[in-house]
């Protein structure tokens, strides 16, 4: 039986990718974003829905066994990233980041691990960011600080719980990387913000999250794919 990943985000960008790379591997996947589109791919069921909304979550893992039979991975890619002056965030963005970032994490990924848990076990691979290593003043983003940097230290404290039980959690986290987030004329910009002074690609990223799902004795980790950004500038 093929193994099967859920993908979270999964319309554009690395979402699309990693969708891309575990089909080159084989795998069965189950992709949701809010806009995605029905997929030609047998191999690819995709689910639109706002990954904020507890139901999408469960309604993503509940796809996989109903069709698949299993759930061998997550990729929590999905989420915001909202930059402002600390005293400018407004109510609506507090819920917006949330939301997504950490409500949408919570709701996929205890479905998911349940089944886990059932099958012998899984993995568990959640997208955050280098900000939360290394904050630069030019990018005042708190906000994902508060978020993402929660999810780092889940992600260790969820290792360390299920370690035993052969469900496996790690991070990739990215500095900022070229996808259509970015409008061409940020390029720039943002390059500058990483030591190695340039962007970083989406098929780096998605090579992190291989190197993870193969390395079998690698879990609690926090993977910098960051052109240096964490070490410093």
């Amino acid at each position: 039986m093929s193994k099967v990943v859920i993908v979270t985000g999964a319309s554009q960008g690395i979402g699309a990718a990693t969708v891309a790379a575990y089909r080159k591997l084989g795998w069965n996947v189950v992709a949701n974003s809010r806009t995605i589109q029905p997929s030609g791919d047998p191999g690819v069921i995709t689910v639109p829905g706002d990954i904020a909304d507890p139901a999408v979550g469960a309604r993503l893992v509940e796809v996989a066994l109903t069709e698949f039979g299993r759930v061998d991975t997550v990729v929590n890619n999905a989420g915001v990233f909202v930059a402002k002056p600390f005293t400018d965030y407004t109510a609506e963005d507090f819920d917006a980041v949330t939301g997504i970032n950490l409500r949408g994490f919570v709701s996929v990924t205890q479905p998911a691990v349940a089944a886990m848990l059932e099958q012998g076990g899984g993995h568990v691979v959640t997208i955050t960011t280098s900000l939360t290593d290394h904050a630069v003043s030019s990018v005042p983003a708190a906000f994902a600080n508060l978020t993402k940097g929660g999810l780092n230290s889940a992600t260790k404290a969820l290792a360390v719980e299920y370690g035993s039980r052969n469900v496996r959690f790690n991070a990739v986290s990215p500095g900022i990387v070229n996808t259509p987030m970015h409008p061409e004329e940020t390029h720039e910009f943002l390059a500058a913000l990483h030591p190695a002074g340039r962007l970083g690609e989406v098929g780096e990223v998605t090579d992190a999250i291989l190197f993870l799902e193969n390395a079998a004795f690698v879990t609690g980790e926090i993977l910098h794919v960051d052109g240096g950004q964490s070490a410093g500038h």
